[in-house]
């Protein structure tokens, strides 16, 4: 069988092919293009977090210095039609809303645009904003998703009968009979607060006029070009092949960037009206207009005396915000089915409802709410351990899936394909100390000061495929060969800044044996690349990679051909290394007879009438890779697997808690991650590390807060605090290759893990270090003044 197996380059922490242009500052981003009469939009924004727009002149803006046009929300009606939602809650049984480009007739969050600039110079189209005179009618505002389900609460849009946005429930065996049978029963509200996520480079926009034809070219940080595309086309009123998309680097993305943001069509418009380049940049503060993940968990749990966890309910309400276009509402069903995450309880309940309120909207944020499954999953086995008078990791060791049960279903419908959860665990209890950690922690309680020891479990799924929407588990790849020798690979999955690029590299270098410097990825361009689905839900290897694989062997099978011509051997015994082609098996002190790849690239071109006229030419294929296991058929319970694979991490975190001010000390974090077969392993640490930061982050003090009359109280990095290096502890972190039989290359993804295992498990060391005291951790985030107060009153009551 002819291989190609080079050096072995899967599996090695092989360098960024892109990395000399990021570190030296050459790496172009989409703020960094310019073209010859660049207009930029400025964007007039409600203060009110409800109100109705009566009247909006913009005459006085339009007279201003610098401004080439004005546009209100009735203007965007006029040549708009509604943004589509990237996945349609009503397809699910939910609600849907008109969103547009800007608001035509009511506000329904602050900061929500209802007039527009475009001008020579920003200034002066920020100048322009202060002459727009917008008449409001304010009305009542509900922030609260519970308060939001009254009765009389003030609703978020007009015509829904609530502010239910989307209700659903898995249930499966009995979970009452099971309850009922429970020697001990837990019950806990477990509140998740609301934060987001900021790429270092912000949303940028950059629509030029095509100088060949009469559409229009979109440079944007999105992860989804070929569905933005599709998105402009109905919102623009387009053709879609008059619209091309291009993705230089995104400068992260971690969800933010998914399609659906009014911005989006609004400088497209801008530009069709122009005719010149237009390009808008988003401000921190309109970052920041963005939010997800918060949930308030009502849970009851069932168990033994020994802790074994028999019946699972919860009742949850995701407050959701303004409805949006972007898939960010899908979280909230995710958390419940990915819920009771990596433990065997069959028997559960989960009631999810996501409530509209007059908030920021919801986009993606990565762990996509797997993140918020894992942080009650994790608090509920400390709760159950202390109900019990067991040690945590005890009763995990006593509640997790057996390594020989794989393939699993959960009770709510999830395939598991592999994983030894109890080996994880064990492993980072080793790589972090445990027992000397428990040993320090009871020296400095006997000198008054407080540390605790967390430990979470996390399960993630990964490379998602939601049903009838342009959510999809495939994806494809086109590897080409050049007469050179040149190897291009073209593929349908974007990088958000992970590097993914350099392991599809490492894997077409394996199949055609020349290193992975000299292999070219081309991603993010809607007319050269094929179609995909872009970045998200930890997809670019196990779908895009994958698909490049099938590609690279189909081209080596051709070239193949060739070079048994060339060397006088059959295919079958040939390998391609090291940048040639040889016949395997050669005696022992012989050279094996060889031949260089570009020679056989070349004779595949040129001699297509005799020694390659065997193969169809040229050197190029296209391959599509459909993960086989994904299903989109309910069973018996109504239950689908919309994930072909779920890589899993155990956590061990050292925090303590300073008795004087609440402040919260990291100490260490330790993690052991198994993503399956590894391709890079220094992307894959590198990803781990960067979402245990911001798990981190999250617990300890990112939040975006509101006024009661809804005024956002965010706004910029110095009320929005992210962790700093200086900030941040030791985190050291292992791999664990359990293949998955799910994917061809034993792949899980490893884009999703960190955020929820690093906030599980320092809420549950903050819980142990104060519970000699008393006080009760249920909440995010773990903020000094709140932990302070809880100290305080413990103290009082004691």
């Amino acid at each position: 069988m002819t291989t190609g197996t080079s050096s072995g380059y899967v599996g090695q922490s092989v360098r960024r092919i892109d990395g000399a242009a990021l570190v030296t500052g050459q790496a172009r981003f989409v703020g960094d293009l310019a073209f010859p009469g660049l207009l930029h939009v400025a964007i007039l924004r409600s203060p009110y977090a409800h109100a109705r727009i009566r009247q909006v002149e913009t005459a006085a803006a339009a007279a201003m210095p610098g401004v080439v046009a004005v546009l209100s929300g009735e203007d965007v009606r006029r040549h708009l039609d509604p943004i589509p939602h990237r996945v349609d809650p009503a397809s699910v049984g939910g609600r849907r809303a008109e969103v547009w480009a800007l608001a035509p007739e009511e506000v329904l969050y602050t900061g929500q645009g209802v007039a527009a600039v475009a001008a020579e110079t920003l200034e002066q189209a920020r100048a322009a904003l202060a002459r727009i005179r917008v008449v409001y009618e304010p009305l009542p505002v509900v922030l609260d998703a519970e308060e939001a389900l009254r009765p009389d609460a003030a609703r978020v849009v007009d015509g829904w009968p609530d502010n239910v946005l989307l209700a659903g429930r898995i249930r499966h065996g009995d979970v009452e009979g099971a309850m009922a049978r429970a020697q001990r029963v837990v019950r806990a509200t477990i509140r998740i607060h609301r934060y987001t996520t900021q790429p270092l480079e912000p949303r940028t926009y950059l629509a030029i006029p095509d100088p060949l034809g009469e559409g229009l070219v979109l440079y944007a940080t999105t992860q989804n070009p070929h569905q933005l595309r599709h998105m402009l086309a109905q919102t623009l009123r387009l053709p879609e092949h008059r619209l091309r998309i291009i993705v230089p680097r995104l400068g992260g993305a971690f969800g933010l960037k998914m399609i659906g943001h009014p911005e989006e069509s609004l400088v497209c418009l801008f530009t069709l009206l122009t005719r010149r380049p237009v390009r808008w940049v988003a401000s921190r503060e309109e970052e920041l207009l963005i939010g997800g993940r918060e949930q308030v968990h009502h849970v009851e749990v069932g168990c033994t005396a020994e802790g074994r966890i028999v019946a699972f309910r919860d009742r949850f309400v995701a407050n959701v915000g303004a409805p949006y276009p972007t898939p960010g509402w899908g979280m909230a069903p995710l958390t419940a089915a990915t819920l009771p995450c990596v433990y065997d309880v069959q028997d559960v309940d989960i009631a999810y409802t996501l409530v509209a309120t007059h908030k920021g909207p919801w986009t993606a944020s990565r762990g996509y709410g797997k993140e918020a499954a894992t942080v009650v999953m994790e608090r509920v086995m400390d709760l159950v351990a202390r109900a019990c008078g067991l040690d945590p990791v005890e009763v995990r060791l006593r509640n997790l899936i057996a390594a020989d049960a794989f393939p699993y279903r959960t009770a709510t419908g999830l395939v598991l394909d592999s994983g030894d959860y109890r080996a994880l665990l064990r492993r980072a209890l080793e790589l972090a100390g445990y027992d000397r950690l428990r040993e320090a922690q009871a020296r400095l309680r006997a000198c008054g000061r407080w540390l605790g020891v967390g430990v979470a479990m996390e399960l993630t799924p990964e490379g998602g495929s939601l049903p009838r929407s342009l959510v999809a588990g495939y994806d494809t790849a086109a590897v080409r060969v050049a007469p050179s020798g040149a190897v291009t690979v073209l593929t349908g999955v974007t990088s958000p800044g992970t590097g993914n690029e350099t392991a599809i590299a490492q894997l077409v270098a394996d199949e055609l044996g020349v290193p992975p410097e000299t292999v070219r990825v081309v991603q993010g361009d809607t007319d050269l690349c094929p179609y995909g689905f872009g970045n998200y839900s930890g997809r670019s290897v196990i779908a895009g990679g994958t698909a490049a694989v099938l590609a690279a062997r189909e081209v080596r099978a051709k070239m193949a051909q060739v070079a048994a011509a060339l060397l006088g051997a059959p295919p079958d015994v040939l390998r391609f290394r090291d940048g040639r082609v040889e016949v395997d098996g050669a005696p022992a002190g012989h050279p094996p007879r060889s031949v260089a790849f570009g020679e056989v690239a070349y004779v595949a071109h040129a001699q297509a009438y005799d020694l390659a006229h065997m193969i169809e030419p040229p050197l190029e294929a296209t391959r599509t890779y459909r993960p086989p296991t994904i299903s989109h058929q309910p069973d018996a319970y109504g239950r689908i697997n919309p994930y072909p694979t779920y890589s899993a991490c155990a956590y061990v975190v050292a925090a303590e808690v300073d008795p004087e001010t609440g402040v919260v000390l990291v100490r260490q974090v330790g993690a052991v991650h198994d993503a399956g077969v590894v391709v890079n392993p220094a992307l894959v640490a590198g990803q781990l590390r960067g979402a245990i930061a911001m798990g981190l982050g999250g617990a300890l003090s990112e939040e975006v807060r509101y006024a009661p009359d809804g005024t956002r109280l965010t706004t910029s990095l110095g009320d929005y605090r992210m962790l700093r290096a200086p900030d941040l502890p030791p985190i050291v972190v292992e791999h664990r290759v359990t293949p998955s039989p799910h994917t061809l290359l034993g792949v899980k993804g490893g884009g999703e893990a960190g955020v929820g295992g690093a906030a599980a498990a320092l809420m549950n060391a903050v819980a142990d270090a104060l519970a000699p005291l008393g006080v009760e951790v249920l909440a995010l985030p773990l903020r000094p003044d709140v932990l302070w107060q809880a100290m305080q009153s413990a103290r009082h009551r004691r």
